[in-house]
């Protein structure tokens, strides 16, 4: 291009400062794109701060270059003229300039789509919304447990479609500006709390369906004494799940018809003085209301229809209670039970409140060395690798369920699945919500379930089926 041929496009650019800065901004993020994209073309960028550069700031650098290029150049239009009426020949320059910049709008809107498609796909990874969010840390903690860590947050967090997405976009918007302003609420409130929840049809009933009948399943709680020899026992557990028109806890619950409604006294859904049973299918409709609770007060509670959700509330976040989280590492050899006390010991270390992750991890440990130190020397000698070992499961055990810089600590979320820590089944089926015939929602064990061991260190059972040696 001859140097009359650039003077136009020269003079365009340069007639105003924010033109200039656009200039700028728009060159900057092109070269810094460029250094980024092999590592992208590999497979993307592991590191999370990185990740947030290359999808998310020099986008919007990018972008924010483009808008201020054209108002540069309406704030020089005064210049932009008189420089352009001393040029002769203006037809043959503009119409030069006209598709230099036409050449390059069109660069731009592919370039500018590319980096605002994967803007979008970072932030829908696990990886922006767990590690560059640091207030996420607990929840990205408990989504690296089974059974739900291979699904990224999106696919249960946005519901399909384009509401669905600007919706989740909206409330991720509304975090931001709670992050940067150091006004998000410590503990972060679970979805049931905070009313943001999706709906379980539009999220988690796209691979699972309601239909599915699921027959009998054994279940095989694990748990160790706190004795000396840290003795282990077993629960064996036949539960009846069912589903569809079989009956049994998801079809009860779920099954074709069917319709559950409730209202909750707080937000975290534990209290539920109101429940109401309706089946399309039978006609049939039961109102149950808990002892001591006045009809007139229930009238201006939250009513809510029952969902996966309402049970598996902690599907893909789910956090232990400290005697679970000791047994989980001794179960998988981590802590050794030949050390004598070990639960006992650990248990009350890790149930300790410590300020900090860091002074917990060095406090669990200087425990435990201590105590074999002075109750058992010769263990002390002679299992110090043992030890080590069980300290850093016990540290484990600790920081992966608690978070004091973020007031998250043991029992911070109810997990309604079940009713041993926390009430659970039990907010409904307590026995006391009774209908206007004086009939109440059962609380009878083998409804859900049937108890063929429990806490037994050598169940029969298990020996019956071949399953003895396991653990």
């Amino acid at each position: 291009m001859s140097d009359s041929a650039k003077r136009p496009v020269l003079i365009v650019l340069t007639s105003h400062w924010v033109s200039m800065l656009g200039v700028f901004l728009v060159t900057l993020a092109g070269f810094s794109w460029l250094f980024v994209l092999p590592a992208n073309l590999r497979g993307g960028i592991s590191n999370p701060y990185l990740g947030l550069l290359a999808f998310v700031a020099i986008p919007i650098v990018f972008f924010a270059g483009l808008v201020l290029i054209p108002i540069g150049i309406a704030l020089g239009r005064k210049k932009l003229t008189a420089e352009l009426d001393a040029i002769p020949d203006r037809r043959d320059l503009w119409r030069r300039a006209g598709l230099f910049f036409g050449l390059m709008t069109l660069a731009n809107l592919v370039i500018g789509s590319q980096l605002s498609y994967r803007a979008v796909e970072q932030m829908d990874t696990v990886q922006f919304c767990g590690q560059t969010c640091h207030v996420m840390k607990p929840e990205f903690t408990a989504h690296g447990l089974p059974p739900h860590r291979q699904v990224a947050c999106a696919s249960c967090h946005i519901a399909p479609g384009a509401e669905g997405f600007v919706r989740a976009k909206m409330n991720g918007t509304r975090q931001l500006i709670e992050v940067t302003f150091n006004t998000f609420p410590r503990p972060i409130e679970p979805a049931l709390a905070s009313n943001r929840l999706v709906s379980s049809a539009e999220t988690c009933e796209q691979c699972h369906s309601r239909q599915r009948v699921t027959g009998p399943m054994l279940k095989i709680v694990n748990k160790y004494k706190d004795d000396e020899a840290n003795t282990p026992t077993k629960t064996v557990l036949m539960m009846m799940v069912g589903g569809g028109r079989t009956g049994g806890i998801h079809g009860v619950h779920l099954g074709p018809g069917v319709h559950i409604r409730y209202a909750a006294s707080d937000n975290k859904r534990q209290t539920i003085p109101w429940v109401e049973y309706q089946n399309t299918e039978s006609r049939e409709t039961r109102t149950y209301v808990a002892a001591g609770t006045n009809p007139n007060d229930v009238k201006s509670l939250p009513v809510f229809e029952m969902q996966c959700v309402d049970c598996h509330n902690r599907a893909s976040h789910s956090f232990e209670q400290p005697d679970a989280a000791v047994d989980r590492f001794i179960a998988n050899g981590q802590i050794a039970t030949s050390l004598p006390f070990v639960k006992k010991t650990g248990l009350a270390l890790v149930k300790a409140t410590y300020p900090s992750s860091d002074e917990a991890a060095q406090k669990i440990k200087d425990g435990l060395i201590q105590f074999y130190r002075q109750s058992y020397p010769a263990v002390a000698s002679q299992h110090a690798a043992e030890i080590e070992s069980a300290a850093r499961a016990l540290t484990a055990a600790y920081q992966d369920n608690n978070f004091p810089d973020l007031k998250v600590a043991w029992g911070t979320y109810p997990n309604n699945l079940g009713h041993t820590d926390f009430p659970g089944c039990f907010r409904c089926h307590d026995d006391s919500h009774a209908n206007s015939d004086k009939k109440t929602i059962t609380q009878d064990c083998n409804t859900c379930h049937q108890a063929l061991a429990v806490e037994e260190t050598s169940p029969a059972v298990l020996e019956t089926l071949g399953l003895g040696s396991k653990k």
